[in-house]
């Protein structure tokens, strides 16, 4: 018994410095091929995000023209973050939270003019 657990003692070898410099060297060719990638999905799901705010605000500013039974032109405003309509433009800094891919719609607010039958989506305040 005692010989036997020598050996197995004798026989234990680890990983040379070269072998671990291949594992490393393998890792950051994967993190530097999968990082561009993930940057990619996130400022697709950034620009999808502001998709989904504007139909939101679409469909929640045309409920509320139908619900005023009115003609006249009629402004909204959506704020994201709140999930809220209003009538008048919000001030500097209560815009809702959106994600343009080019950050043009950071730190907007959806903008819906609906006129009859014509309904425009915009992002306020315009550039």
């Amino acid at each position: 018994m005692k010989k036997a657990l020598q050996k197995v003692l004798k026989d234990k070898k680890g990983f040379t410095l070269a072998e671990l410099l291949i594992v490393v060297a393998i890792i950051a060719i994967l993190v530097a091929i999968s990082i561009p990638i993930f940057t990619a999905q996130l400022d697709n799901s950034k620009e999808k995000t502001d998709k989904a705010n504007e139909r939101a605000a679409k469909a929640a500013a045309v409920n509320k023209y139908l619900a005023e039974d009115t003609t006249v032109q009629k402004i909204y405003y959506y704020n994201a973050e709140a999930g809220t309509l209003t009538n008048t433009a919000p001030t500097s800094g209560t815009a809702g939270y959106n994600y343009g891919q080019t950050d043009e719609h950071k730190n907007k607010c959806v903008k819906v003019t609906i006129q009859g039958e014509d309904v425009k989506v915009s992002w306020y305040p315009e550039p």
